[in-house]
């Protein structure tokens, strides 16, 4: 399997480059790759597509943000698009970059006078999860309602751009005929205008239907984070493209673990016998129950760590940890008998605090664990 290229390389550009200089510099290597100036020639056609590639996850913010922070390996169902791309999908999404759906066709007055498809709207949902669902992933089947081409529906070539989706105008300069082009008015691009249609059906011939989609959620989602399905949103009026589902992620707060980046935190109250005795204990975990031993003389604030015990990270690299906060609890109410007891305790020299030299301090065990 080979390595794909730095989509920042790809185009020439720097990662701070603005939206304008990444168009600028698709425009330049696209044109210079186009396969109508390249005709037959396999490798040009795959510079282009990749090129188209690089612009498609550059020029959306959302995209460049997941990439510039986990690179090729987009987390979600899907990933980027990638070499599935055709010549339709990419003329469709990114011709009017070039003025048509050839860059010839404003600069020479040629071209293939492509139709321009036009791309359906993307669909946004929330989706709730638990920490248990986030720690090992989860597969969820989901009901959207989708807008969808309906049946019985006909369709007539624009007149307008006679089905090409694409409006010409000469312009006479003192260099001669300048042709540009712009997408059709009348037909939004799509070449085609609706004859006839059934009831419920809108104006551009969509319908809408709930549909169940499958969504594999990896492990290791955070809250607020997005994650896309590309073809999965509404479809595009007259055979167009379809939109993407954007899925928001919503962690859902779990009653005893607590999240800190891929660690898990729980508080643990124990009595001062026990701290001072030692003990086991089972504590929850990921997965069920885990046994962990206190020693005898836990002081409260200690923090006992179950490596590997937290959440895996969302590139597969590594896992957290989780962290065991050692709370030592005093009672409130005593019972006669039970004061008796410890007044005959209060003057022995191992019941006076005297801290040991070797017992950190709790924002030293703070800096041990956490940097």
């Amino acid at each position: 399997m080979s390595t794909k290229r730095d989509y920042y390389e790809i185009l020439g550009v720097s990662k701070n480059a603005t939206p304008e200089e990444i168009k600028k510099a698709y425009r330049k290597v696209a044109i210079q790759f186009h396969p109508d100036k390249n005709p037959g020639n396999k490798e040009a056609e795959e510079k282009f597509k990749e090129a188209a590639e690089a612009y498609e996850v550059l020029s959306d913010n959302e995209k460049r943000a997941q990439y510039d922070r986990f690179g090729h390996q987009r987390p979600g169902a899907g990933g980027f698009r990638g070499q599935d791309m055709n010549m339709e999908d990419i003329f469709s999404q990114f011709g009017d970059i070039f003025g048509g759906g050839s860059p010839f066709d404003s600069f020479f007055g040629g071209g293939g006078g492509r139709t321009r498809q036009r791309k359906g709207s993307n669909l946004r949902i929330k989706l709730k999860l638990s920490l248990e669902e986030i720690a090992n992933g989860v597969e969820k089947k989901i009901k959207v309602n989708r807008l969808i081409r309906a049946e019985g529906v006909t369709f007539k070539n624009c007149t307008t751009c006679g089905g090409t989706g694409q409006v010409r105008k000469v312009v006479n300069t003192m260099l001669g005929q300048m042709v540009s082009t712009s997408t059709c008015p009348a037909c939004n691009g799509a070449g085609q205008l609706i004859d006839k249609r059934p009831p419920g059906v809108d104006s551009s011939g969509l319908v809408s239907k709930e549909d169940v989609i499958s969504v594999k959620i990896p492990a290791g989602v955070s809250d607020g984070m997005q994650l896309s399905m590309s073809g999965k949103g509404n479809e595009a009026p007259g055979g167009g493209v379809p939109g993407d589902l954007l899925i928001l992620i919503e962690e859902t707060e779990d009653k005893e673990l607590k999240r800190n980046g891929n660690d898990l935190i729980y508080d643990l109250h124990i009595s001062f016998i026990d701290a001072a005795l030692g003990t086991s204990v089972d504590v929850p975990s990921i997965g069920g129950k885990a046994r962990i031993k206190i020693e005898p003389g836990t002081q409260s604030g200690k923090i006992l760590r179950l490596r590997g015990k937290g959440l895996k990270d969302i590139n597969g690299y590594s896992s957290g940890d989780q962290l065991i906060y050692i709370n030592v609890w005093t009672p409130k109410k005593l019972t006669s008998e039970e004061k008796a007891k410890l007044e005959a305790l209060r003057s022995s020299p191992n019941f006076q605090p005297h801290p040991d030299s070797s017992d950190k301090g709790f924002f030293d065990r703070m800096k041990e664990y956490f940097g």
